[in-house]
């Protein structure tokens, strides 16, 4: 039987109930003739499972174990070539499937399933192990830990998509302005346009993590929570380009109002999520000056792929913010959430379940 962690039904209304974490266990079974099975070393958390918590995301399942980012070592394989090849490496899972490498979206009828508390998808991270597809895995960057590697996988994937190629500006050069800053996505998307030349600019809420920002390479910020926070964001961009060129954004809510007034004509706004509200106004404003606005979810198992690439050649680290030890550990679990629903956290919250050295030696319990 394999140990992992769900969300236990309780009477609410979405929105305002909070599932509480229990543990669940599930049938074990050997791997089938292409799949692994990884004994998850670290797995992290994302805005979707405090969606999930709240009944605020679709197609909940209970009994399905949380989370889609997650690290481990292949302990066991199937029979074939490709499965056996994996035996004993750490890899990073790709957090979702039926998404090959169409650059316009999911092939697979059912759509794209995301791992961890659906209906969707029956696998999740935050257990002792998980089996799949030998296909589904790459090899974890040598360079990062085994918390850090947990906290890359739906993140990155997410951020790359958003900035490196949906929003066409990631290039030497250009004006990127990466609202929200202090999320894992947030920072991964302003990792990865740092790394491309452009001049990245953030914006937060909180003093400390526009400057925990700089410090990462962004040439400014300023805090949302200042009227006319874009006019002041203007002053700071350079004498010969007083424009954005892309904005990355999380939340929705006015950022077409405010887009519109910082973009160049034909610029991009990018938007992986939209935290603010499920609804966001279009203005006449950005029709007359050409904005394009884009979706971006996630991203396919060939961007994944380039992605950990990308990560392992620049050697970048995602943020991990704080961790906390043990499936054992569900207070500390529930304390990780607590952080997320606070915004307090400056990167990804990430659950250490093994010891990378225990795992090695055959022991993984923490």
């Amino acid at each position: 039987m394999v140990k992992a962690i769900s969300i236990r039904k309780i009477d609410g209304k979405p929105g305002q109930v909070y599932y509480p974490l229990e543990h669940i266990t599930l049938p074990s079974s050997p791997p089938k003739s292409n799949e692994v099975t990884i004994t998850i070393t670290a797995a992290a958390l994302n805005h979707r499972d405090l969606f999930l918590r709240q009944h605020l995301y679709p197609g909940l399942k209970f009994g399905v174990p949380l989370l889609a980012d997650g690290t481990g070592i292949v302990t066991s394989t199937g029979s074939s070539t490709t499965a056996k090849s994996w035996l004993g490496k750490r890899v990073l899972i790709n957090p979702g499937s039926g998404w090959e490498s169409d650059p316009d979206g999911p092939e697979a009828p059912a759509g794209y399933a995301i791992l961890g508390g659906t209906k969707m998808n029956p696998l999740g991270t935050l257990g002792e192990s998980v089996t799949i597809d030998a296909s589904e895995v790459e090899v974890a960057p040598e360079h990062l830990s085994s918390l850090e590697a947990a906290a890359l996988p739906l993140t990155g994937l997410t951020a790359w998509r958003a900035t490196m190629v949906k929003s066409g500006n990631a290039k030497a050069g250009r004006n990127i302005l990466v609202t929200g800053i202090g999320g894992g996505v947030a920072i991964m998307a302003l990792l990865f346009a740092v790394a491309a030349g452009a001049n990245v600019y953030v914006t937060s809420g909180s003093e400390e993590k526009i400057q925990r920002a700089k410090s990462m390479g962004a040439k400014g910020g300023v805090s949302y929570k200042e009227k006319g926070w874009e006019k002041k964001l203007v002053d700071l961009l350079p004498e010969d380009r007083k424009y954005l060129d892309a904005i990355i954004d999380g939340a929705g809510g006015d950022v077409v109002e405010k887009g519109s007034k910082l973009l160049k004509a034909g610029g991009v706004i990018s938007i992986y999520g939209m935290t603010t509200s499920p609804k966001m106004p279009f203005l006449m404003s950005a029709v007359l000056k050409n904005i394009e606005v884009r979706g971006s979810t996630m991203g396919s198992r060939k961007e994944f792929k380039d992605m950990v690439k990308f990560i392992a050649d620049t050697k970048l680290k995602p943020i991990v913010s704080r961790h906390v030890s043990g499936l054992d550990n569900l207070d500390g679990i529930d304390s990780l959430f607590e952080d997320m629903k606070a915004a307090k956290q400056f990167g990804k919250l990430v659950i250490e379940v093994a010891k990378e050295s225990d795992v090695k030696a055959g022991k993984s319990k923490l």
